[in-house]
């Protein structure tokens, strides 16, 4: 019998990540979770985004922070970095899709998804902490719920469920949600910094929940190591080779085997893996459909912002997310922040220009608003106290649009790209976004912002939208030809290779995922057999 150096090992550390290391480590199996990031205490995150060097990930250049930033020809992409993956970003917003998700045709003949994921959702509200609905409303709140009724959908309109520990603000409580077993939490003093990484405690991040309780049951986490290739051995089980995360010198690499191998990586990581391993022959088996139905949640990053607000509309002041509502019935739109002096990412603001013109259109329409006032243009386009004078407008989409990703070499090196892929075009604007930022803008006057205007992205005057959901590519499926992963999330060809986090998942939900995520993983989880019994989940030939 071979002997491995570990049972199961886990790259990535996120939502799916997570699941995996404590539900396996329940089961008795030996993990080692690598994590391409650095490891963060509450104090270590950036007091604001400004000192990039621990809020952005750019290791080349030093920078290990929480913030990644990729780019595809149709889409510019965030994402999360760190032990604890995007939930030391995220807005700490935990939606459960509707209808339409789970109806979607990838996957609706597999299993009537709602029922089945009924209990999991259950189970990763109560790990993850939800707060059903924000307790606080402010100006903010108010600005959207206006907002939602100039639209005519104020009955849509809702303030957002939430993964945040409220307690008493800045007071140190023992463990309130595992009987003591979690670590300690301070209650939430509302700083607005979420997505720069919590420094209060109060953020429920996968270190105060799945990650703090499976170390607590062995689990070893190797942060800063990239992992570099994944090679089915020829006996069984795999090889996993990783290297320092950044190194471009000593890039100290080591290689260990195990007999299973769960990809958790996030989509960009779990496909560049995947892609370059089917493509090297570490993976021979993998599905060719390996890359399509990659997803943007057909998301839109617009908003609103004032040259000038009153002291007492602190629009900075809350969680990152509070409230939503539904443009129609399948464009979802909710408010967004960051706190004060987190300023940065305000650089990617600019004029919101008509989608629906060519590069040269955007473009002229750009610079004829600037040109009509130029001084008024400059006091809005200001990095100063940005955060404090607006609100983010973050727009998602049921819409059956979608990427299909492969490698392409650019400048002698393999690459990801993209192309147009099933259902409708990827969208490179949404109307429904532009007409919910100028809705805000015009509530946000009302509140006594000076001059408020609806804003758009650079990005997008280039035909590029921004996503901070990107998902798919990995996608459940019903056999090899139509996605990647069976219906127990093990990878077509090669059965000991498990994917279970968002490249995963087939349609775009139209909402935040990262609950969705991590309850695929715990219903992904539940099947597997504790340590030494038998499997009982089908062959892979019958499987679904």
């Amino acid at each position: 019998m071979t002997e491995f150096d570990e049972d199961v090992v886990i790259v990535g550390s996120g939502f799916g990540g997570s699941v995996a290391a404590l539900r396996l480590a329940e089961k008795g199996y030996r993990v080692l979770v690598y994590e391409a990031g650095r490891r963060f205490e509450d104090e270590d995150f950036a007091k604001t985004s400004w000192n990039v060097r621990r809020y952005l990930w750019a290791p080349a250049i030093g920078c290990y922070g929480v913030q990644r930033i990729h780019r595809l020809p149709h889409v510019m992409i965030l994402a999360g970095a760190g032990v604890g993956g995007g939930s030391l970003n995220y807005a700490n917003t935990l939606y459960q899709p509707g209808a339409a998700f789970f109806d979607d045709p990838q996957w609706r003949d597999i299993a009537d998804w709602a029922e089945q994921l009924a209990p999991h959702y259950a189970t990763a509200k109560r790990m993850l902490g939800v707060v059903e609905h924000y307790p606080h409303t402010g100006p903010v709140e108010r600005i959207m719920r206006g907002a939602a009724d100039d639209l005519g959908v104020g009955a849509t309109f809702r303030q957002a469920p939430v993964g945040v520990w409220f307690g008493t603000p800045g007071e140190r409580t023992p463990d309130p949600f595992f009987g003591g077993e979690g670590p300690d939490r301070t209650g939430c003093t509302l700083c607005g910094n979420c997505m720069v990484g919590c420094r209060v405690g109060a953020k429920n991040t996968l270190m105060k929940n799945y990650l703090a309780l499976a170390e607590r049951r062995g689990v070893r986490i190797e942060p800063l190591r990239t992992v570099i290739e994944v090679r089915e051995l020829p006996g069984g089980g795999f090889a996993v080779t990783t290297e320092r995360s950044g190194a471009l010198v000593r890039r100290a690499r080591s290689t260990v085997t195990a007999r299973q191998v769960v990809l958790a990586a996030g989509t960009w990581g779990t496909q560049q893996l995947l892609h370059r391993m089917k493509h090297s022959g570490a993976l021979p088996r993998v599905s060719d459909a390996l890359g399509r139905l990659t997803r943007t949640n057909s998301e839109a990053l617009d908003g609103a912002i004032a040259t000038r607000v009153p002291e007492e509309l602190e629009l900075a002041r809350g969680v990152a997310i509070t409230t939503s509502f539904h443009v129609d019935h399948r464009t979802h739109v909710e408010n967004v922040r960051y706190g004060p002096g987190s300023n940065l990412m305000g650089a990617l603001a600019t004029v919101l220009v008509p989608g629906d013109r060519g590069l040269s259109g955007r473009l002229g329409a750009l610079v004829l608003r600037v040109l009509r006032a130029p001084v008024g243009q400059l006091r809005l386009g200001s990095l100063r106290r940005w955060s404090e004078r607006g609100i983010i407008a973050l727009v998602m989409q049921t819409a059956d649009n979608s990427l299909t990703l492969s490698l392409r070499r650019r400048f002698g090196r393999l690459v990801l790209s993209s192309a147009q892929g099933h259902g409708e075009p990827n969208p490179s604007h949404l109307p429904q976004a532009h007409a919910a930022a100028a809705a805000i803008a015009r509530r946000m006057e009302q509140e006594g912002g000076e001059a408020a205007e609806a804003r758009g992205s650079w990005p997008e005057v280039f035909g590029i939208p921004l996503t901070a959901h990107f998902l798919g590519g990995a996608v459940i499926s019903a056999s090899r030809e139509h996605g990647v992963i069976d219906p127990y999330h093990r990878v077509w060809g090669h059965p000991g290779l498990h994917v279970v986090d968002g490249s995963a998942v087939p349609a775009n939900p139209g909402v935040n995922p990262s609950l969705t995520i991590t309850a695929l993983a715990e219903r992904a989880l539940s099947y597997w057999p504790r340590r030494g019994d038998d499997d009982q989940r089908p062959m892979q030939s019958s499987a679904g």
